[in-house]
């Protein structure tokens, strides 16, 4: 060769045998500097990086518990304090004011319960179901501790409008105007309220009790029942029921000793300021079992 001349270039296409067999041989970088380090055989090359990728831990999936889940848990934990062949009717949810109902039938209880109550402690779950077996009063306090205790989760629900049907007007009696009337003569019309007459059902057997009325604090809505339109039914006991009710809607609730007292010592007094009070109770008196039969 002379001093001067260039090395020959190959030829592009002809790659020297000991380049292709490094080119071919060599693994991932990764894995080629640890078996570099470590001393180890390099994998071959039917491997992939799958195959060296760390064991992860499997994945846990929680699902999130129905309401279903809710009540048959909470209807567990009272069913063993429940006396034996009484069944229990569980309904959770989620009202402003009132936290526990109970209605006591023959074969068993229905209970609509609020969902405060969901993971509460051995003694309060005990003391519920005294409440609802026997209507303890000592059990009845302690649930109205616990009650006061869980208002910020009461704060924190968001209240849905619910949809009602108002019907005032009556075969016989006119609500709207019973309730204007008292309005302006014992609220000075400043009393917020609707008032309907409650849903007609078709009993099969006489009723062993009435709820002439009642006042709902959420929606503040009197609901009257529909027994007492009637021609039978005087007005002026009509319009001592409505006056009833309406009288929740000034009165707040108290609560002495766990125990929330709705008709207090000046509820009960301005109630019979009513003029035809002592008439309207000698009337329900009268005619209790015709209402019962209604």
């Amino acid at each position: 060769m002379k001093r001067h001349s260039r090395p020959e270039t190959p030829r592009p296409d002809i790659v020297h045998p000991s380049v292709r067999a490094t080119q071919l041989n060599l693994p991932f970088s990764g894995h080629a500097a640890g078996a570099a380090r470590g001393g180890g055989a390099q994998p071959s090359d039917s491997q992939s990086r799958r195959e060296f990728r760390p064991e992860e831990a499997a994945r846990q999936v929680r699902l999130h518990r129905t309401i279903e889940d809710e009540t048959d848990h909470v209807a567990a934990s009272l069913g063993l304090y429940l006396p034996p062949g009484k069944t229990l009717e569980l309904c959770l949810t989620n009202n402003h004011y009132s936290m526990i109902s109970v209605r006591r039938k023959p074969d068993g209880y229905r209970l609509r319960l609020h969902r405060m109550f969901l993971g509460a402690e051995p003694r309060i779950v005990r003391a519920l179901a005294r409440y609802v077996v026997h209507n303890d009063r000592r059990a009845s306090a302690l649930l109205g501790e616990y009650i006061e205790q869980n208002q910020h989760i009461i704060r924190m629900q968001v209240r849905r409008p619910r949809h009602v049907r108002i019907r005032t007007e009556g075969r016989h009696h006119d609500l709207q105007a019973i309730f204007n009337r008292l309005n302006t003569e014992r609220f000075e019309g400043r009393l917020e309220a609707r008032i309907t007459w409650g849903p007609m059902s078709v009993r099969k057997r006489r009723r062993r009790s009435i709820k002439m009325g009642s006042f709902a604090v959420e929606d503040r809505i009197i609901r009257i029942h529909p027994a007492l339109d009637q021609e039978c039914v005087p007005a002026y006991f009509v319009a001592w029921i409505v006056y009833h009710e309406m009288l929740h809607g000034k009165h707040e609730v108290l609560r002495t000793n766990g125990r929330r007292r709705f008709h207090t010592k000046e509820f009960l007094e301005e109630e019979r300021t009513f003029p035809d009070y002592q008439r309207a109770c000698a009337w329900e008196k009268e005619n209790l079992d015709r209402l019962l039969r209604g």
